[in-house]
C-alpha cells in the first residue's frame, strides 16, 4: 500500500547502539532523541556506487562492475527554537552516534529502520532576509555501512 512518508517516518539521534549489527535495543531508541517535528527539510541519506568500467576488444560496448560503495553527502535541516539551543548542542560540531529513520514508523516489528553511523561535521544557521522560519543545517559524515531495512525491536 502506498504511503506519505510526511507523518509516517520518524527520524531519531541515538548516541550509542552497543550491538555492531546497529540494531539498537528498546532502550536505546528511548535514550535517543525524536527530532522528527523539527526537521524542514533531509538530504541524502544512501548509498551511491562507483562502477568500474571493464572495456574489452571483443565489444565496442563498455560493461561496468560494481565498483566501492560511498555515502552521499548528507544532512538534516532543522527549524530553530527561539529559547532552546538543544540542535546547536546536542549536534555539535564532532559529534558521533547514529542518525536511525524509521521509514515507516517506529512502531515495535515495523519494518524499514535504517541506521546510520554518524559524525557532525558542521552545524550552522542559516541566516536570510526572506520571510521564512530560522533554521539550522546539520551535517554528517557517515562513517561505516548503514544498516538498511532493519526491523524495529520490541521491548524485552
Amino acid at each position: 500500500m502506498r504511503f506519505n512518508r510526511k507523518g509516517t517516518s520518524k527520524i531519531q539521534f541515538l548516541p550509542t547502539i552497543a550491538d555492531e549489527s546497529l540494531i539498537p535495543t528498546t532502550a536505546e531508541i528511548t535514550a535517543g532523541t525524536d527530532y522528527t517535528e523539527q526537521i524542514n527539510a533531509i538530504e541524502g541519506w544512501s548509498l551511491e556506487n562507483q562502477p568500474i568500467e571493464t572495456p574489452d576488444m571483443a565489444s565496442t560496448f563498455v560493461s561496468k562492475i560494481g565498483g566501492d560503495d560511498s555515502a552521499a553527502d548528507s544532512s538534516l535541516t532543522f527549524y530553530e527554537d527561539s529559547t532552546l539551543d538543544d540542535i546547536e548542542t546536542d549536534l555539535a560540531k564532532g559529534t558521533s552516534g547514529y542518525v536511525v529513520i524509521f521509514s515507516k514508523g517506529n512502531a515495535p516489528d515495523a519494518k524499514g529502520m535504517d541506521v546510520y553511523p554518524v559524525t557532525v561535521v558542521s552545524n550552522s544557521k542559516a541566516y536570510t532576509a526572506d520571510n521564512e522560519a530560522a533554521k539550522i543545517t546539520v551535517q554528517f559524515t557517515i562513517t561505516a555501512r548503514p544498516l538498511f531495512n532493519g526491523t524495529v525491536p520490541t521491548a524485552p
